[in-house]
């Protein structure tokens, strides 16, 4: 077949393939230029899944009249002027292909007025030629409407998913432009209702409200960026969910770059590292995180739906993720509050059995401040420190009741006792100094071909955390010493759990591995009656920990029952 230039059609039907994936894509680069063109107000209507209809109107600073039809050709564009502006870009839009890569795959019309105008224009496209242009009286800004999109694409139509399915991908694209742009009132409208109105005010926090519901917004925890960092600097604000919020999947994580979101997996590893030890394996946080920084640190140019960015420095910017996040986990998270049942207490079991102290066997703290000045909007206690607490008794050998100046809390003594020996035992790592016993007779271990296989590469790691291993035979080992808090019946399922984490885990997290499973394996057991004295002690060092309100798989290591709950449970307030 011979070489040819392709014809005009099928380079814009090209074209739009790199940009238009589907109508969800159509409404990211018409708000992407209502937000370019200043508007405060953005309105986005869809029907049929944006199939049949997508409408976008804004108040922006709308397009000249002589200027309409030249927006339409490719690489046309008022937001660039000169090589050096691929530099610093500073508006979300820049390629000039957006309206264009549209008009080529659907029917649309525009109304729109400049702000010098005193008269609007009303403009109509098929397949990308005008076929008519009129004079028409229109507020000052910009309508579009797209209809019947991929009409000449039957193939592209093909494989656009359900209307419900195509509905949600607009309907979480829109939503993340509401915490991207808090100062803009944007409003989604599906099939005639309207599904999110967003406040426009500019606080981050009322917008969350819209997007995931009072609740969970209530919940969420503010970066504050450092007040002394200067405009040509790196800055990370935002707010981040505790852990009590996780969620399966990680569709909640959002990321803006200089108000533009993207995806980008550095940042979301540098945020679940953040997390580490608090979130449960399979559950991901919920994050609306802004990282601003020159605009010559990034080259949003790499992607044809801008998408992804490349970060000059990737390692700064991941680095200080990292760190604004877990400081304010760290700093902020409150203990999991036990939820309100949704039928009445007295289905509850009459006579739970739980074991209570002697009077006087142990003196308890001052007494409490009064619940009725507790502040519902009180400040929760830093997650590095707990509210002094007045141990009641044990609950069925496995929780530790206790009381404390705004309620009840139950403490897994097993995740209690796992963050305790995890935190001793990274520190002995950090160290190199772990605790050994040796053992009176070796134990024989006999691993599988796999497990032998990784136990090959692994071995020196293993025996800096205190396990000394011989081979003896093809899958066979001795073992003569192991970590100190590790019991001799223990000592096969540990090594066994341990072989399989690290078979699964990066070289630069097996140490963090193997920490998290001797504390799992040496911990006290759910079931396990412990005497006063040892409550006691578990709760002293507990104290002492960096994070005590979780183990180091995620769970919490406590709940809370607030006083308020108690109260409206029993009829006592409304």
């Amino acid at each position: 077949m011979p070489i040819k230039v392709l014809a005009s059609d099928i380079i814009s039907r090209i074209a739009a393939g790199e940009v238009i994936e589907r109508p969800a894509s159509v409404v990211k680069e018409l708000v992407e230029n209502s937000l370019d063109a200043g508007a405060t107000q953005i309105a986005v209507e869809i029907n049929g899944g944006g199939i049949h209809l997508i409408r976008v109107a804004d108040n922006g600073m709308g397009i000249p009249a002589d200027e309409v039809e030249l927006a339409f050709e490719r690489h046309a564009t008022g937001k660039l002027t000169s090589d050096a502006d691929l530099e610093i870009i500073s508006t979300l839009g820049f390629r000039g292909e957006a309206l264009p890569s549209i008009a080529s795959v659907s029917e649309v019309s525009i109304v729109t007025r400049h702000q010098d105008e005193s008269i609007g224009t009303i403009t109509k496209l098929e397949r990308g030629v005008t076929t008519s242009k009129t004079k028409q009286a229109a507020p000052q800004g910009t309508i579009i409407t797209v209809r019947n999109l991929f009409q000449n694409v039957p193939a592209r139509l093909k494989f656009l998913k359900s209307a419900a399915t195509e509905t949600s991908h607009t309907s979480h694209l829109v939503a993340q432009y509401t915490l991207a742009f808090p100062e803009v009132k944007f409003t989604l409208t599906v099939n005639g209702r309207t599904t999110l109105r967003s406040p426009g005010n500019g606080n981050l926090k009322d917008t969350l409200i819209e997007v995931y519901g009072v609740e969970t917004a209530k919940s969420m925890l503010e970066i504050h960026p450092d007040e002394t960092s200067g405009e040509n600097t790196l800055r990370v604000s935002g707010f981040v969910g505790p852990a009590a919020l996780a969620r399966s999947s990680r569709d909640y994580l959002s990321f803006f770059v200089n108000r533009r979101w993207i995806q980008n997996r550095s940042l979301t590893f540098a945020v679940e590292q953040a997390y580490q030890g608090m979130l449960m394996t399979g559950k991901h946080p919920i994050v609306a995180l802004n990282i601003m920084l020159p605009p010559q640190e990034i080259d949003v140019n790499v992607h044809p739906t801008k998408r992804e960015i490349r970060f000059r420095n990737e390692g700064e910017v991941f680095l200080a993720v990292q760190r604004a996040v877990r400081e304010t986990l760290v700093g902020l998270s409150p203990v999991p509050r036990m939820r309100a049942p949704s039928h009445s207490v007295h289905g509850l079991s009459p006579d739970p059995l739980f074991s209570v102290p002697k009077a006087g066997a142990r003196p308890g703290p001052a007494a409490f401040p009064p619940t009725a000045k507790q502040r519902p909007d009180q400040p929760a206690l830093p997650a590095s420190e707990l509210p002094i607490l007045r141990v009641i008794g044990q609950f069925q050998s496995t929780y530790i009741l206790a009381e404390g100046p705004d309620g009840i809390y139950l403490i897994d003594q097993h995740a209690a006792h796992e963050r305790i020996l995890f935190e001793k035992i990274r520190e002995q790592q950090i160290c190199q100094a772990p605790e050994v016993q040796g053992l009176l007779e070796p134990l024989t271990i006999e691993v599988t071909a796999r497990q032998a296989e990784l136990l090959s590469s692994q071995i020196d790691i293993l025996q800096e955390a205190g396990f000394s291993l011989e081979p003896f035979g093809e899958r066979e080992y001795l073992v003569r010493a192991v970590p100190a808090m590790v019991k001799r019946h223990e000592i096969a399922p540990t090594l066994f759990e341990i072989i399989d984490s690290l078979g699964q885990a990066e070289p630069s997290q097996w140490s963090e591995r193997i920490a998290q499973s001797l504390a799992c394996h040496g911990a006290v057991r759910a079931g396990q009656i412990l005497s006063l004295p040892e409550i006691d002690e578990l709760m002293r060092q507990l104290e002492q920990t960096a994070l005590p309100r979780h183990c180091p798989h995620g769970r919490p290591t406590m709940i809370h029952l607030p006083t308020s709950q108690l109260q409206k449970e029993f009829g006592r307030r409304t």
